[in-house]
């Protein structure tokens, strides 16, 4: 009896051991349950929507709207040299001079000659009208009277000759005395004074340029041209309606080192062809030009207006993502559930937003920030933000572009 009682006490004994361990690793159960995470936090903006003119971007060349060589044309020493190499000089101002002397003696002798010859004509008119008369009332003969006609009319064509003579003499005297043909700036001149220039044809004495106004040039490839086209031609418009008008299609060109596109003109001309080996056609634009920032030679970007203003979704440029199926923003729905909605991407403006072709819609939200922290079909915690308050302080108070009336064209290549 005394040993079964031993056998029941161990027994009870394990049992107690057992739910002893059991309490405590239930409690364990109850503590290590698994509770998600909270959703992460995002800001969310809903898209801008604003008229926005879409541009035609190329790139081009500054080149002066005049550009003549000064050449010496008659013969003879350089005797002064009026202006300072570089300089500004408007039209007409007396540039190089050539001595003159020999110029101005032989002006005096075809002046001499012309009086002579016309006193020589007032001789023969006086003998004609006398035999002419005389010939009236038969006291002279038929010969004489055409003998006084013919002496006449050479003392005419003498004094014609003789003032022929004289006009050239002051031409060539006018040739001694090189002056600017038009405002501009004149090069280092490349004859110094006493040089004899002229001898043996016209020597080149320096380069006049005009750069005010300046030209900028830039070519439309064969592809933009028939875009160009298409569109006006579904607007019942064709290139020569835009032709007949280029002073109301703008234009305008930035410098490498300049931000945007400070400078603003007007186009000034288009080819008439495509050149056929380059598939191109040119494209020149006129520039006012009074502080010559622009010089000529300049390699400038360019841009075109490609329409009137149109209302375009706009989102950051810094929440556009791309994977291999293109260019995609992430949104969020009305559930607070992220979607992926690939875009097809418009031009980048100037205050930072990229305009969106297609892919998004008026009242859309995207995310803004916390973009690493969003996945696709998750739900995230939404701190709605205003869409300008991620633009910088100059975009915000920038106003927007003015619209200008240009003819309509195909969209251009995506930045």
């Amino acid at each position: 009896m005394a040993g079964r009682g031993i056998q029941m006490q161990r027994s009870f004994g394990r049992v107690g051991g057992i739910l002893a361990a059991a309490v405590p690793l239930s409690a364990c159960e109850e503590k290590n349950t698994y509770v998600p995470p909270p959703p992460p936090q995002v800001s969310v903006a809903q898209v801008l929507q604003q008229p926005v003119v879409r541009y035609l971007e190329l790139t081009g060349n500054t080149a002066a709207i005049n550009t003549v060589d000064l050449n010496a044309r008659v013969q003879g020493f350089l005797t002064a040299i009026n202006y300072t190499d570089g300089q500004l000089v408007k039209k007409g101002t007396p540039l190089f001079v050539i001595e003159q002397d020999t110029y101005k003696a032989n002006l005096d002798q075809a002046k001499a000659t012309l009086a002579a010859n016309q006193a020589q004509q007032v001789q023969a008119e006086a003998e004609y009208n006398r035999q002419a008369q005389l010939a009236k009332q038969d006291f002279a003969s038929q010969a004489a009277l055409d003998q006084a006609r013919a002496k006449r009319d050479s003392a005419i064509a003498n004094t014609q000759n003789a003032q022929a003579a004289v006009e050239l003499a002051q031409i060539s005297l006018g040739y001694t005395e090189v002056v600017a043909p038009f405002d501009g700036v004149v090069t280092a001149h490349l004859q110094d004074v006493g040089a004899l220039v002229g001898y043996s044809g016209p020597t080149k004495l320096a380069t006049i340029v005009q750069t005010d106004p300046i030209y900028v040039w830039f070519t439309l490839s064969e592809q933009q041209v028939l875009h160009i086209k298409e569109n006006l031609a579904r607007q019942g418009r064709t290139i020569a309606d835009v032709t007949r008008k280029l002073a109301d299609v703008p234009v305008e060109i930035g410098l490498q080192t300049e931000k945007g596109y400070p400078h603003r003109g007007k186009l000034d001309y288009v080819a008439p062809q495509v050149d056929p080996n380059l598939g191109t056609l040119s494209v020149r634009g006129i520039f006012a030009n009074e502080n010559l920032a622009l010089l000529p030679g300049l390699f400038a970007r360019v841009r075109v207006p490609l329409g009137e203003p149109a209302e375009t979704v706009l989102v950051p440029d810094s929440a556009i993502a791309n994977n291999q199926q293109g260019a995609y923003v992430l949104t969020v729905d009305a559930n607070d559930t992220v979607r992926q909605a690939l875009v097809t991407l418009g031009q980048l403006q100037a205050d930072g937003l990229r305009a969106i072709e297609a892919g998004l819609k008026p009242g859309d939200r995207i995310i803004i920030s916390g973009i690493q922290r969003a996945v696709p079909g998750s739900k995230v915690n939404v701190q709605t933000a205003a869409l300008t308050s991620v633009l910088p302080a100059a975009a915000k108070a920038s106003p927007p572009a003015e619209a200008a009336k240009t003819p309509a064209a195909a969209p251009d290549k995506k930045n």
